[in-house]
């Protein structure tokens, strides 16, 4: 029993480890790993001794910071890859940024958070928006995730974002919603309306708009497609006459989505076999 909880708790621990760096693509020294998880330096020092050998982490020559490597996300990738989810909306993707002239992103629900997965880019020259791939969304400070939480009831959303809390990333630009009250105003218009908008709050300069992937089984949502760009591009009139071409596309892919094999395959609960079509 006592071996069980001390390899749990090696795997938490080595998780969080994970989790951390991910936020610092320039690597922390492990006295601030040590120091952020609350651990001793000879335990950390171990656990990060474990992924430098399996080629998940690296310690830096000349500065000795211990930072990931790109062996996680490739392992991710690999994973959207044979589950074919990529595949099979990639098109749809490129077809809505091809109409529009923007850039299209796709997230999947992954518990209580949204991720990143893929994206077509339809500008072809000029200023482009492009956050990275598979980093959460911020729910309460952009299209896409408004768009989401506006599928659940209130009391969830509330949750889920003051679990966060109602903060934003430095790069972001002022958010709409700066507490409960401002959050169930803008769930209540992303409902009414059909989509969420992101103006100006994913980041200075740029506009979003976002619709839920609902699947038609569970009626539940899935993931979001959202188009984004420069706000001299997408001025709120414009969002207003794309957003039925987000929301066709949307529910394109929630029809060629086998939403239920890839949510039990993650879940464990069957082998997932995925077929175009």
């Amino acid at each position: 029993m006592e071996i069980f909880v001390a390899t749990g708790d090696m795997i938490e621990r080595v998780l969080d480890i994970l989790t951390l760096l991910a936020d610092y693509p320039q690597g922390l020294p492990i006295s601030e790993v040590a120091r952020r998880l609350e651990l001793p330096k000879s335990a950390v020092h171990r656990l990060l001794s474990i992924l430098v050998r399996r080629g998940l982490a690296v310690q830096d020559e000349y500065s000795q910071r211990y930072r990931m490597t790109v062996k996680l996300a490739a392992i991710g990738f690999r994973f959207l890859a044979a589950s074919g989810i990529t595949e099979i909306c990639q098109p749809s993707l490129d077809r809505l940024a091809q109409r529009t002239g923007e850039l299209v992103r796709l997230a999947l629900v992954e518990d209580d958070a949204l991720i990143w997965i893929a994206k077509a880019q339809g500008a072809l020259s000029g200023l482009r928006y492009d956050p990275d791939m598979g980093q959460p969304v911020v729910l309460h400070a952009t299209s896409t995730g408004k768009a989401w939480l506006a599928t659940l009831d209130d009391a969830q959303a509330v949750a889920l974002v003051k679990a966060r809390g109602f903060v934003v990333p430095s790069r972001f630009g002022r958010p709409v919603v700066r507490d409960e009250a401002s959050l169930l105003a803008e769930l209540a218009l992303t409902r009414e309306r059909g989509y969420g908008t992101s103006i100006e709050e994913g980041e200075p300069g740029t506009c979003a708009v976002g619709c839920a992937i609902v699947d038609p089984q569970s009626r539940r949502a899935i993931g979001t497609v959202s188009v984004a760009g420069p706000v001299a591009r997408l001025p709120p009139e414009r969002i207003a006459a794309i957003a039925p071409d987000v929301q066709a596309t949307a529910a394109e892919i929630a029809d060629l989505w086998p939403s239920r094999k890839v949510m039990e395959a993650m879940m464990g609960i069957t082998p997932l076999k995925v077929a175009n079509g």
